[in-house]
């Protein structure tokens, strides 16, 4: 069965590339999408977040909200600012964000393969997230933002795309946060056949972040399917679309929490508790708090930084050979959250919350010193391994796990179901 073909994607005019190019619609809520569209009719959030352009106090799940999504997509079209490419090919993707260099493959994945779980998944979704993305991908007739998808390196890969990426790119430009993208169209029949042939002859693929929009994909698969009585299974309605990355390039920041109160303990009450599960050392700051590896984590509370490193009880929790229990999300769980705080279920609990580490631990103390929240607890990034042995296990990684950065922007490629 083939993991990924190539397509003719609907994308930007080289001239126009940067200003299209959007945030994807999940790290920004609707005000901040507001300011930063604002004066810019061609950003590409009044596509994939329309709810800025509607009054304010229409539900952004209105069936108004996903029509006004397809009216702007139409009229960038119109405008001339969206053209569809003439024939199927692959792109290739690169973003530089500081010292971190990633290059990936533009294609579209099979919907088939992905129920077949050849494309692992490692993540539970939200039903009202996902019904959210399928009235969005049938209002628009199109998949607007890419699933993040990584595979195993290889090195013929690795030699294909370096090829590539030393002709001239369709885009490049650098975006408000100082990442660089460049973006390729593969023009080259050869380089095409080799790209796609190698990765189909991979034994699987991963999502890596975007698990909502491929379930999503999945199921307007299906509605298209059941519209079309002459459905043959190569519509492109079949296929979703992703960005592959090697597994050796892909960036994953620490995910950390915050803590609104410890219940009826108090602060020392709950220090004494941790004790036992951890051999905790009061620190200067935040940079000797910062975990250096695996079962190490940093505490701030009451404007003290301490480290933490597991027990000999604390360890015995553990069980390591087990590549969810193994996780630090999950240690943080068995050893803190459930036993001493009550708190059992981190996707419901308000008395928990997840800060990315994109905003360093500098965001950690401000939201503690606030006062809004009692304590905060950095943890150590999850490595891509562990994500792949936890998808290969079929087993799902507690919520908030991973933080990837850089980010896909939106808008400099669109797959259209037709």
């Amino acid at each position: 069965m083939k993991l990924i073909k190539p397509f003719r994607g609907l994308r930007p005019t080289r001239e126009l590339a940067a200003d299209i190019a959007s945030h994807p619609y999940d790290v920004l809520n609707r005000e901040e999408a507001f300011v930063l569209a604002h004066g810019n009719p061609l950003s590409f959030l009044h596509v994939n977040k329309p709810e800025i352009d509607v009054a304010p106090e229409v539900s952004p799940y209105d069936p108004s909200v996903y029509a006004k999504g397809r009216e702007n997509l139409d009229n960038l079209v119109q405008q001339g600012a969206l053209v569809r490419d003439n024939k199927e090919t692959l792109y290739v993707y690169r973003q530089i964000m500081g010292e971190h260099i990633q290059t990936g493959i533009v294609a579209v994945a099979s919907v088939d393969a992905y129920e077949a779980d050849l494309i692992k998944k490692h993540e539970f979704t939200r039903p009202d997230k996902e019904d959210d993305r399928v009235r969005h991908m049938d209002a628009l007739g199109a998949q607007v933002g890419p699933v993040f998808v990584t595979y195993e390196a290889q090195a013929q890969v690795d030699v294909l795309v370096a090829e590539i990426v030393l002709t001239d790119p369709d885009y490049d430009f650098q975006a408000e946060d100082g990442t660089h993208h460049t973006f390729w169209s593969i023009q080259d029949e050869e380089s095409i056949a080799a790209l796609e042939t190698a990765i189909n002859g991979l034994d699987c693929l991963y999502v890596a972040d975007g698990h909502h929009r491929s379930a999503a994909a999945s199921r307007v698969r299906n509605l298209h399917r059941d519209r079309n009585s002459e459905h043959s299974g190569e519509e492109s309605y079949n296929y979703f679309l992703v960005v592959l990355f090697p597994h050796d390039q892909m960036q994953i920041l620490d995910y950390n929490r915050i803590i609104k109160d410890f219940g009826d303990k108090t602060a020392q009450a709950f220090l004494a508790e941790l004790g036992a599960y951890f051999v905790i050392k009061t620190v200067g700051s935040a940079g000797e708090a910062k975990p250096l590896s695996p079962q190490q984590f940093g505490l701030y509370l009451e404007n003290q930084w301490y480290h933490l490193v597991l027990s000999d009880l604390g360890r015995s929790r553990v069980n390591e050979g087990d590549p969810v229990d193994s996780l630090d999300v999950s240690i943080l769980q068995q050893a803190m959250l459930g036993p001493i705080l009550g708190i059992h279920d981190q996707r419901t609990d308000k008395r928990i919350d997840f800060v990315g580490g994109i905003r360093g631990l500098e965001e950690l103390e401000k939201r503690v010193d606030s006062g809004n929240w009692q304590a905060a607890i950095a943890l150590y990034p999850t490595s891509i391994e562990s994500l792949m042995s936890v998808a290969d296990a079929g087993e799902v990684m507690p919520p908030k796990s991973t933080w990837f950065e850089p980010k896909l922007k939106s808008g400099l490629i669109v797959h259209v179901l037709d």
